[in-house]
């Protein structure tokens, strides 16, 4: 895992594009750093829940990248983890020119003419935060999902020694970067031997309605002493919920993943056992400096897949989180120093 390596690229704006070239030098003098004269590339995201509150350390991750390198971006894609419209979103992106795309392959097949059609006009394609390797994308810049639902399964099962019944709740069912969390996650409590129940309950891809789902069905399985998420808003859910019912207290267990402020505060609070730390601003800001590499080197510097990282953020770790609203976990627009 390369986590802690950080450069990524998405956010809104729609910027007018400099010509598209793999020459490192123009004369429009357009320079970052020591690096050559170069045009002001633009680099486009297309993504699956645009405006998801998890997305918008991505989002920052992306601008210091494009503020560091001095190129530009625009975000874009779908609210509601719509497929078609992401397709649309990035065959507009391939006509319009754009330099580079980054893309969330929340689809195992769509997304592979356009990407083929892209590469085949000198622009690269990265994907974040969720992939497909047989699609012809140059690297991947997120976590090992599987990997990192089954260690959520490990650590379920370790805190429901006798087994029991355990929720999943799961935003938008089938979407590749989050139904392989829930598959590892479920592999692992079968593994564990223990008689665990296990079902996979839906909630949605806008934060409020997740947690109503999660209420519902809280209030009517009260034998799932087990709730577990595997996206942010879900996650946020379930910490209002369990706080809202004083679940802890009853018996419950609950986790998930990413870094709400609701999430980390409930964590602190004793309420939710842990949450998974993916660095989603590393998602965007490295997603933008491969793209920029690749085009500064003429190719020469491939983009490489790279694991963004599974940290388990409990109690007792969970303090760095909450001491001060950052970009870095985008809960504040400000730019920070913090030490």
């Amino acid at each position: 895992m390369l986590r802690g390596a950080g450069l990524a690229g998405a956010a809104a704006g729609m910027v007018a594009l400099a010509g598209c070239s793999s020459d490192t030098k123009s004369g429009g003098g357009n320079q970052a750093g020591s690096f050559p004269t170069t045009p002001k590339w633009k680099f486009v995201f297309v993504n699956h829940v645009t405006t998801n509150p998890f997305f918008q350390a991505t989002q920052y991750g992306i601008q210091d990248a494009c503020d560091l390198l001095n190129v530009t971006y625009q975000w874009t894609g779908s609210e509601t983890s719509n497929v078609s419209e992401m397709v649309s979103a990035m065959n507009t992106a391939i006509t319009s020119g754009a330099d580079g795309i980054a893309v969330s392959l929340v689809d195992k097949k769509a997304f592979n003419a356009p990407t083929t059609q892209a590469l085949a006009k000198k622009i690269p394609v990265v994907s974040y935060n969720a992939d497909v390797p047989s699609n012809a994308r140059l690297a991947y810049v997120g976590q090992d999902l599987f990997a990192a639902g089954q260690a959520m399964g490990k650590r379920i099962a370790s805190a429901f020694p006798d087994g029991g019944s355990i929720a999943v709740f799961i935003a938008t069912p089938g979407s590749l970067n989050i139904q392989p969390r829930a598959d590892g996650a479920v592999a692992a409590l079968k593994a564990a031997g223990k008689n665990f129940t296990v079902k996979q309950v839906a909630t949605g891809a806008d934060v409020n309605p997740e947690q109503a789902a999660i209420d519902a069905f809280t209030q009517g399985n009260k034998g799932f002493k087990g709730l577990f998420a595997v996206d942010a808003g879900s996650t946020q859910g379930i910490a209002n919920v369990m706080r809202k019912y004083n679940l802890k207290d009853k018996g419950y267990h609950g986790g998930g993943f990413d870094l709400l402020t609701p999430t980390e505060q409930a964590i602190s609070d004793g309420i939710l056992d842990f949450t998974i730390d993916q660095s989603a601003y590393m998602q965007g800001f490295l997603s933008v400096l491969y793209l920029y590499l690749y085009k500064l080197s003429g190719t020469l510097v491939s983009p490489a897949t790279t694991d963004t990282g599974l940290k388990f953020v409990t109690k007792d770790l969970v303090a760095p989180y909450l001491k001060e609203k950052n970009r870095f976990e985008g809960s504040s627009p400000k730019q920070l120093y913090i030490h």
